[in-house]
C-alpha cells in the first residue's frame, strides 16, 4: 500500500540530506527500509570506514596483486604515503596542463598544422572515462580539440572514426592509453591509426602521445620512435578508477575542459565521505541502500536514469566501475559468494518512452537512482506553454516517472546536483568509486582486483593460438578440404571442433585465407584459399 501525501512528505523530510559545500542532496525516501536497519548497520559500515581509511594511507589493499589502491591522491597529493609518489602526481596535472597549453598555441603541431583533434585509442576505463566527461563538459563551438575514440578492436568501427578525420590525420593528434602497453584492443587500435597515417604519407610518431606505465611496452616503443611525449601510468591506480589520473586528465585538458574543477570536486567529496557519521556522508549512504536493497548480495539489477543529456554515458561508466568492482565469485575469506550489481540506463526521459514501461509494470529485479540536475540551461529559456519551458517538462517527467515507480512498488534513491560541470562530474566520479568501495567492505569482497577479465584475455589468447594451427594446417594441405571437426581432430584438438568451426567461418567470411568447399552448417568444408 502506497503511504499518504502527508506520511511520503514527513519521510521525505528524515531522508533527504543535503551537503551545501558540494552542491549534491541525496534522497533516500523511496527507499523502504525500516528505522532498525541504519543502526543494525553502524558496525559494519565504520569497519568499512576504517578499511577505507587505511587504503587511503597506503595499506595494501589489493592483497591478489599486493598493490596499493591510491586513485584517492591524484586530486589530495598529500595524502600520497611518501613524498616521491605526491610529487609525481602534481608534476604529473602540471605537465598535462603545460603540455595541453602548447598544444592550443600551436607550439607542438602536426604535420598540416596545429591540432584540431585528439583520437584517444583505449579500452575500458581508459576509454569510458574520458568519453563520458568529454560528453559531460565538452562545447562543440568552443573546444580547443574536437574528441574521437577508437574504444574497441572492431575494425568497421575504426574505420568510421577514420572516414570522419578523413584529410584531417595531419591536424589530429593520438593519445594512446594502456597501462601495461599491451592491451590488445589499444595495441590493435595504435597499429591501425599508425597504418592510417601512414596511407596519408605521414609520421604516426609526430603525431603520437602516450599514456603507459614506465618501462612498459609501449613506453620503450614510444621512446625508440620518438613519439612527441610520454605521460605516466601508476600500478596503484586501476583503469576503472583512473579517470583524475592522465588517462582523464590528459585528453580532458586537450579538448580545453576545466580539470581543476573536476579534481577539485572530486577532492570535496572525497573529503565529506569520510565523515564516520552517516547522515552526513552520501557515498555510506549510498553503499548501505545498495545492500539493503539487493540483500547483501545484489538481488536487484541498478538502474541509473539520470535527466541530462550530458550525463547520457555516466551508466555506461558506472557499468565498468560498479560491475568490474563488485561482480566476484570469492570473498576475501575464498568463500563462493558470486557478489555483485549489475547497472544499466540511459537518461530521462528519453527511457520512459523506453524500457520505463516494464520498470513499472514489469519483473521487479531493480532499483532505480534517479540523477537530477537543477539548471536546465545556460541562459533563459524559451517557454513552450504559458509559463512551461522543456526544462520544466523534464523536470516533471522526472517528478512523474519517480512517484509512478514508488507507487507501484518500485524503490529509487535520488541524486541531485546544482549543473554539469567540472565540479559536479569530478564529485559524481568520487561519490561512485567511494561507495563502490565502502560496499566491498560490507559484503567482504576484493573491490581491485579484475580475475574474470584477465580470464577472458587468457581464453582470448586460446582461440588465436588455435587460429594458427588451424590455418597453418589448412596451408599444408592446400589441396584437401576439411570440416570443422575434421581439421580439428588432425591438430589433435578434436574437443574444440566449435571453436574451429567458428574461427573458420569468420576467415572465410573475411577472405582471409580460407574459402568454403561445399557442404553447410556444421558438415561445411573448409579449404585453403591460396
Amino acid at each position: 500500500m502506497t503511504p499518504s501525501k502527508t506520511a511520503l512528505w514527513n519521510r521525505f523530510q528524515q531522508q533527504y540530506f543535503e551537503h551545501p559545500e558540494l552542491g549534491l542532496a541525496i534522497d533516500l525516501s523511496r527507499v523502504d527500509f525500516p528505522d532498525s536497519f541504519l543502526s543494525r548497520m553502524e558496525r559494519p559500515m565504520q569497519r568499512a570506514l576504517i578499511a577505507m581509511a587505511e587504503l587511503e594511507k597506503g595499506g595494501i589493499a589489493n592483497p591478489d596483486e599486493r598493490r596499493m589502491v591510491g586513485h584517492y591522491w591524484l586530486r589530495n597529493p598529500g595524502l600520497a604515503p611518501t613524498a616521491t609518489i605526491a610529487d609525481e602526481i602534481r608534476k604529473t596535472t602540471d605537465d598535462v596542463e603545460a603540455f595541453a597549453a602548447a598544444v592550443h598555441a600551436g607550439t607542438i603541431a602536426g604535420a598540416g598544422g596545429s591540432f584540431a583533434n585528439v583520437l584517444v585509442i583505449g579500452i575500458g576505463g581508459s576509454a569510458l572515462g574520458p568519453q563520458f566527461v568529454s560528453r559531460a563538459l565538452g562545447q562543440p563551438a568552443t573546444d580547443k580539440l574536437k574528441s574521437w575514440f577508437f574504444d574497441n578492436t572492431d575494425p568497421d568501427g575504426m574505420d568510421r572514426v577514420l572516414e570522419e578525420l578523413s584529410g584531417q590525420l595531419g591536424r589530429t593528434l593520438c593519445v594512446v592509453i594502456s597501462k601495461s602497453g599491451g592491451t590488445p584492443e589499444t595495441r590493435n587500435g595504435m597499429l591501425e591509426a599508425r597504418a592510417a597515417y601512414q596511407r596519408a604519407g605521414l609520421d604516426f610518431a609526430k603525431h603520437a602521445v602516450a599514456v603507459t606505465g614506465i618501462g612498459s611496452a609501449m613506453d620503450k616503443e614510444a621512446v625508440s620512435q620518438g613519439w612527441i611525449r610520454r605521460f605516466p601510468m601508476w600500478d596503484w591506480v586501476g583503469g576503472r578508477t583512473s579517470e583524475t589520473s592522465a588517462v582523464g586528465l590528459l585528453p580532458a585538458a586537450l579538448q580545453g575542459l576545466d580539470i581543476r574543477g573536476m579534481l577539485e570536486g572530486a577532492k570535496r567529496c572525497d573529503e565529506a565521505t569520510r565523515r564516520t557519521e552517516v547522515h552526513k556522508n552520501p557515498a555510506a549512504q549510498l553503499a548501505l541502500m545498495w545492500y539493503f536493497l539487493g540483500e547483501g548480495r545484489g538481488s536487484k539489477d541498478m538502474v541509473v536514469l539520470p535527466y541530462k543529456d550530458r550525463l547520457e554515458l555516466f551508466a555506461k561508466y558506472l557499468q565498468q566501475l560498479v560491475m568490474e568492482s563488485l561482480g566476484k565469485e570469492l570473498d576475501l575469506d575464498g568463500r563462493i559468494v558470486n557478489a555483485g550489481i549489475a547497472v544499466y540506463g540511459n537518461k530521462g526521459s528519453t527511457d520512459q518512452h523506453a524500457y520505463v514501461q516494464q520498470l513499472r509494470e514489469g519483473v521487479l529485479n531493480f532499483f532505480v537512482t534517479f540523477i537530477e540536475v537543477l539548471q536546465d540551461r545556460k541562459g533563459s529559456s524559451l517557454e513552450v506553454e504559458p509559463g512551461v519551458t522543456s526544462g520544466d517538462f523534464l523536470s516533471g517527467f522526472f517528478l512523474g516517472t519517480r512517484a509512478a515507480l514508488y507507487e507501484n512498488g518500485r524503490q529509487s534513491i535520488t541524486l541531485t546536483v546544482r549543473d554539469v560541470s567540472g565540479f559536479s562530474v569530478g564529485l559524481l566520479i568520487a561519490l561512485f568509486e567511494r561507495a563502490v568501495g565502502l560496499y566491498a567492505s560490507l559484503v567482504n569482497i576484493n573491490a581491485y582486483h579484475q580475475p574474470g577479465v584477465e580470464a577472458g584475455k587468457k581464453a582470448a589468447a586460446i582461440v588465436l593460438a588455435l587460429q594458427t594451427r588451424a590455418t597453418s594446417h589448412l596451408a599444408s594441405n592446400p589441396s584437401k578440404a576439411f570440416t570443422a571437426g575434421e581439421l580439428a581432430a588432425a591438430i589433435d584438438r578434436a574437443e574444440e571442433a566449435e571453436t574451429v568451426f567458428k574461427i573458420l567461418t569468420h576467415l572465410a567470411s573475411n577472405r582471409r585465407g580460407v574459402t568454403t568447399a561445399g557442404g553447410s552448417g556444421t558438415s561445411t568444408l573448409f579449404q585453403h584459399a591460396g
